[in-house]
């Protein structure tokens, strides 16, 4: 009998591709478009309408059933008041990560399951194997960083077709069969709100009060919008006058102060361990530490860990060289070759 796969139909071309693929091995395919979000913003209108038009256009295409999943309401408290909140608290939430936890691999795979579905699949750069998560084949996409608090159990029921793939070889299949969303381009912006800028968002949720801004010498050197819109390490964004550019160290949400130096061997900026919070292992902690690595962002640099340990209800990891502007709320993700360990929040 086919084992009948749900796919999450985001009507870009990764997502249609993953269709085909699925349909070509011989699964039954559903075309899933996840409606997590709606709302326009002043200047920014929402593209859910053109997504799900796209969606189903592909479903007609590869001639594959399509159904819609409203899942608005629980995008909304589970993933941006997760985003507000970290924010307000002063921390740099990723609302992607949360996202992948909580609706694409836990309400859409729970539903699917319940619409009779054996697996699901997304267009992902990823890979799986009996529920171990392993990175893409295509290093600069790769996207387990997005995925390491995905569980076990539902790694075991997903599908990552495009694992194998680069995206150059994604964009070649698409263009061979003619695929209606072969020349659609990517979008960067929050996971399903469009190409929003994290501030022109999070305006909408969180009143902005001016304060003040201090370098390495205490001083006075400018005005800042709102202490929540700013992260450690940034440099852009700053009304600090000329001269050597500035760079975030450190803020306090009590004060609405942001701190800031001009030396970029601030003492403040750079770590050699790194404490996390909300651990996840996705198949158990690792019993050593031999080639393990940290990322601490999207397509970062991966750095050595020597030591990894827990600390009460945390976990504190050491690293082979220093590390710059470690971003409280960020995710650092533990990889042993090209198998994802897990990771775990970035403590302040």
């Amino acid at each position: 009998m086919r084992k009948t796969v749900y796919v999450g139909l985001s009507g870009g071309v990764d997502s249609s591709v993953a269709a085909m693929l699925l349909k070509e091995q011989g699964y039954t395919v559903v075309g899933v478009y996840m409606k997590n979000w709606s709302k326009d913003l002043p200047g920014m209108p929402c593209p859910w309408k053109q997504d799900y038009q796209d969606a189903k256009r592909i479903a007609v295409q590869l001639g594959i059933d399509f159904l819609m999943f409203d899942f608005e309401k629980e995008y909304f408290e589970r993933v941006v008041q997760y985003m507000i909140d970290g924010y307000k608290a002063g921390r740099t939430p990723n609302p992607d990560i949360m996202c992948n936890q909580e609706i694409k691999f836990k309400l859409f795979l729970e539903t699917a399951l319940d619409h009779g579905a054996d697996f699901v699949a997304t267009g992902h750069y990823a890979r799986v194997n009996k529920g171990v998560l392993m990175t893409a084949k295509d290093v600069n996409k790769d996207q387990t960083y997005f995925l390491y608090r995905v569980s076990h159990e539902a790694l075991q029921k997903t599908i990552f077709p495009l694992g194998e793939l680069t995206k150059p070889e994604v964009r070649k299949l698409a263009e061979k069969h003619n695929l209606v969303t072969a020349a659609k381009k990517e979008s960067m912006g929050i996971c399903f709100v469009g190409k929003v800028g994290i501030a022109d968002f999070l305006s909408q949720y969180v009143e902005s009060v001016p304060g003040s801004i201090f370098d390495q010498n205490g001083v006075r050197v400018g005005e800042h919008d709102g202490a929540i819109f700013y992260t450690i390490g940034q440099r852009h964004g700053l009304s600090v006058g000329g001269g050597l550019p500035f760079y975030v160290t450190g803020k306090n949400m009590t004060k609405n102060e942001v701190y800031v130096t001009t030396d970029l061997q601030d003492d403040r900026l750079w770590r050699r361990s790194i404490s996390l919070t909300d651990m996840h292992w996705i198949n158990g902690r690792p019993k050593s530490v031999k080639k393990i690595k940290v990322r601490t962002r999207h397509r970062a640099e991966m750095i050595e860990v020597t030591d990894l340990k827990q600390v009460e209800s945390d976990w504190l990891i050491e690293l082979e060289s220093d590390i710059r502007a470690l971003t409280p709320g960020q995710s650092a993700v533990l990889y042993q070759g090209n198998v994802v360990l897990g990771g775990g929040v970035i403590a302040g």
